[in-house]
């Protein structure tokens, strides 16, 4: 495990399982990806990033259960799901989707179909 990663989830230790069954789904589902480890959030990427990982409040702290991760990424639409807490257009035909993921079985083949969708419509981004 990158040591910069375990200092990510310092404050989150319990997240981290979260993290790595997501890394783990990733690298071996998708060519070419790359992790750059920032303040805030894990970014995965090919030409450009096309998933985060956070702890962006997308739910209300009543709401969020204790150990969460908050996937984020983006399409060339808007997704509409239950499982999504939150989508934003922050440029025309670019949607940013949120995730809150509390539990492994939540990253499954749905979830992977959609952040492979992102990866690919990164890659084409000009």
């Amino acid at each position: 495990m990158n040591q910069d990663i375990l200092l990510f989830f310092d404050k989150h230790p319990e997240a981290l399982p979260l993290y790595e069954a997501l890394e783990e789904r990733i690298l071996a589902e998708l060519r070419d990806v790359k992790i750059k480890v920032q303040k805030t959030q894990i970014t995965f990427s090919n030409k450009r990033n096309f998933a985060f990982v956070s702890f962006l409040p997308v739910r209300k702290a009543g709401e969020r259960p204790d150990i969460f991760i908050v996937v984020t990424f983006g399409l060339s639409y808007r997704k509409e799901s239950p499982r999504i807490d939150a989508a934003t257009e922050p440029y025309p035909n670019r949607w940013t989707h949120h995730m809150l993921i509390s539990r492994t079985e939540e990253i499954d083949d749905e979830m992977m179909g959609w952040i492979e969708e992102a990866a690919v419509f990164s890659a084409g981004k000009r």
